[in-house]
Order: C-alpha cells, then structure tokens, then sequence
C-alpha cells in the first residue's frame, strides 16, 4: 500500500486524480497492458507523448510504485517497465473508460480498440478484466 501526503481532500476520487489524473498516466498504464513495455514503445505511441514528459510520468508512476522496470538482459542501456500488482488494478478502470466511450461517444476508435471491442463482443466485463488481467500477469512473469 502506498502512503499518501499532501493529496488537496481525503476524498478517494480526488486522491486518485491527484495520483493518475494528468493526461499521460493512465495512457502509460494502458499500454503497459498493450505489452509496449520500452521508452520507445511508449514514445510510438499514437498520442505522441513528448520524451521529457514521458521520462516524468515514468518516475513518478514509479515512485507511486504503480510500475517498476528490469533492464533488459541483452541490452542494460534498456529498461523493461511492467504493471506491479497495484498497477494492474488499474485495470477496471482503464476498461470502465473503454467501454463508457463506446457507448457515449460519436467518433472512429483507433483498429486497435475496434478489435478489442469485437474479440469481447459476448463477454461480461468481469470476464474481460478478469482475461485481460490474467494475460498481462502471465506476459509479465515471461
């Protein structure tokens, strides 16, 4: 459990916004879940996150202890970061949002999101988290 201080309320949502609530976290978190798992995946990324804001929000998602990193064993110059288990209960969240876009909003989704939406088509959200989660658990002991 990671020790919260100086948060604006003791309100749980305000926190929460307080720790992932810039544009960029959970975006790092979501495609920790897509497997990009490099400063370079992140930086390919079709938002385009700038390199000195990426650096950032890695350090400080990694100070919340939300993600960690191994380096490579190839090439140690390469970090490696991977969702902690706290991360990963993000992932509700993360999914929640998903799905609340394709219901409310009017707009073309990336062919990533329209395959993903498409191979859950018959599945109940628990059933999606609990897949998904199981998935990312299992590619990140690899």
């Amino acid at each position: 459990m990671h020790k919260v201080s100086n948060n604006r309320s003791s309100c749980p949502v305000s926190t929460v916004l307080d720790l992932m609530g810039d544009r960029w976290s959970l975006l790092i978190v979501r495609d920790l879940f897509m497997q990009r798992t490099t400063f370079s995946d992140f930086l390919a990324a079709p938002e385009k996150i700038s390199s000195n804001i990426l650096t950032d929000r890695l350090q400080k998602l990694k100070g919340y202890q939300i993600i960690d990193y191994a380096h490579d064993p190839n090439n140690r110059k390469i970090k490696r970061y991977f969702l902690t288990d706290m991360g990963i209960d993000l992932y509700p969240i993360i999914c929640e949002m998903s799905y609340w876009s394709k219901k409310h909003l009017d707009m073309e989704f990336h062919p990533l999101s329209v395959t993903w939406f498409a191979e859950n088509e018959n599945k109940t959200l628990d059933q999606i988290i609990e897949n998904d989660t199981q998935s990312y658990i299992a590619f990140r002991k690899k």
